[in-house]
Formats: structure tokens, sequence, C-alpha cells
């Protein structure tokens, strides 16, 4: 028996093609501006959100709350259902643990169903690209069980690396300080980050120059990544297609034949990245 939905959330960044493809459910995080209004961030066009943060608004997310959990799983365990959920890194939000909580009402009301929630320990399309292998488990026979385990053995294998255009972005956040900011800013120093085995952001070394930090992403590749000619890449951008492209280039000059996925990154990180993030996700010997 292989009845079981995926659900993840929209920390996630999975294009809606692709989640609509792989019949993935994405629960929204939601999204304020500086106006106070709340929205689920899948409803704001990603071009428009980062036009308004270069507008100089602020944006702030919140996690997808217990109840919401609790509205969205029922209804599939009512109908004879399973569920496997992928969250967005308890490093990085409150949602997963959110996520379990509720599981955790839902597996005593309905005593014969099956809820597994996974921590991801990843962000953006990091997390997109641990759905896709969820996915592909799920789509080749592996019963629920099988492919949650999969999940846990494998998820510190996905490897994040992350570059930012405009340090203030950071600086908000107190991810770098004001002196950082500024100097990094008139010195053109952009900072090469990834996802540590916590599921944190965290900053790792710095390039001079976008063009540098760029290529510092598509480095990481030949020295981590496990069989790269095989794999699949996800790139995500903060509305600078232009980059994400050429480092999708990069890729598919190294390893001809290989398939690139490049989206946006979402409202979750790009709130806290600011316009010009751009991260790399394929699979590797380590974080």
């Amino acid at each position: 028996m292989n009845d079981y939905i995926i659900i993840t959330d929209s920390g996630s960044d999975l294009p809606a093609y692709m989640a609509k493809d792989m019949s993935v459910r994405v629960l929204p995080l939601n999204v304020t501006f500086d106006d106070g209004v709340s929205v689920p961030d899948d409803q704001i066009p990603r071009k428009e959100f980062y036009d308004k943060l270069r507008s100089g608004q602020m944006a702030k997310t919140s996690a997808v709350n217990i109840d919401e959990f609790f509205t969205a799983f029922e209804p599939y365990l009512q109908s004879g259902t399973d569920v496997l959920y992928i969250g967005f890194s308890s490093g990085l939000s409150s949602t997963y643990q959110a996520s379990k909580m509720a599981a955790e009402e839902l597996r005593e009301k309905y005593p014969e169903r099956k809820i597994f929630t996974v921590d991801s320990l990843c962000a953006s399309l990091g997390q997109g690209l641990l759905v896709y292998y969820a996915v592909l488990k799920k789509s080749a026979g592996k019963s629920i069980e099988e492919t949650a385990e999969w999940l846990e053995g494998h998820k510190m294998s996905f490897v994040h690396w992350f570059t930012v255009d405009d340090l203030n972005f950071l600086k908000r956040g107190g991810r770098v300080s004001a002196t950082t900011a500024l100097v990094g800013g008139m010195l053109q120093i952009k900072p090469v980050m990834h996802v540590d085995d916590e599921g944190h952001l965290t900053k790792v070394t710095t390039a001079r120059g976008r063009r540098a930090s760029i290529k510092a992403l598509f480095d990481k590749i030949p020295a981590t990544a496990t069989h790269p000619e095989n794999q699949i890449f996800f790139i995500s951008h903060g509305d600078c297609l232009e980059d994400a492209e050429y480092l999708a280039g990069l890729i598919k000059e190294a390893y001809p034949g290989v398939t690139v996925v490049c989206d946006y990154v979402g409202a979750v990180i790009g709130a806290h990245s600011g316009p010009g993030t751009l991260a790399l996700f394929f699979l590797g010997s380590e974080r």
C-alpha cells in the first residue's frame, strides 16, 4: 500500500508547477509588510515582493501554526490517506515544531493512520530538493516508512550554499555587524554562507565582488558533490535571474547533460537575505 500524501511548506521555495506535477501540497507561511497586513506568502508575486524590499519596506514572516497543520492534515487522515510532512528547518523557524505538535494530537484521534514529520534542517530549494527526492522514492514504490527513513538518513547530505548582494539585510537580522555591512558594501565584499548541521544559516567565507562570490558557489560542487554528473541541481535567486543563469551555465558547461532548476528565493528567506540572494543546492559528502 502506497497511499500517502507528501506535504511541505513554503520555506521549501518549491515552484508551483513542480509541486503540482509531483502532487505535493505546500502550506504557506505568512508575510507582513509595513502596512501591518499579513498574507500567505504564495499570494505575493515574487517580483512584487522584491520590488517592495528595494523600495525600503520591511517584511516579517510567521510560521505555519498548529491549527493550520491540523486543518491541512486531518482531511487526508479522514479519507484513509497517511501523511508525510517535510518541514522548514527547525533552526530557522518554529514551523516544524508546530507540525510535530499537531501530528501528536492527530495520532491520538486517528490511531489507525500514519503521520510522519521530518525536520529537513534545510531551507529554500535545499528543502525543495529534499522534497523532490522524497517524491522519487514514493514514485519508486517506497512505503511512507521507507521514505521517511531515507529522508532522515540522507538529509545531512543536502548541501546549501548562499551569497547575498546587499549586506544590509543580513545586518538587520543580526547576522553581520553594522561595521561589516558598511565596509563590505564599500569594498564589494560578499559573504559565502551555508546551512549548517543544525539547520542554521551561517557565514563561512567571503569573496571580493559578485562574480567571485558566484564562482565560489560553483567551486563547492567539485569540492563536495557526490557524482555531480548524475545529479539534478537547484538554484534559487532573489530576483537576480541573470546571475542564476550564469551559475547554471557554469554547471552545465562542467557537467553536460545535467538538469538545473532555477526559481525564486521566496519570502521566507528573502525577507532576511534581500534582493540579489543567490543559492545553490545539491547532494554532497558534507554540508
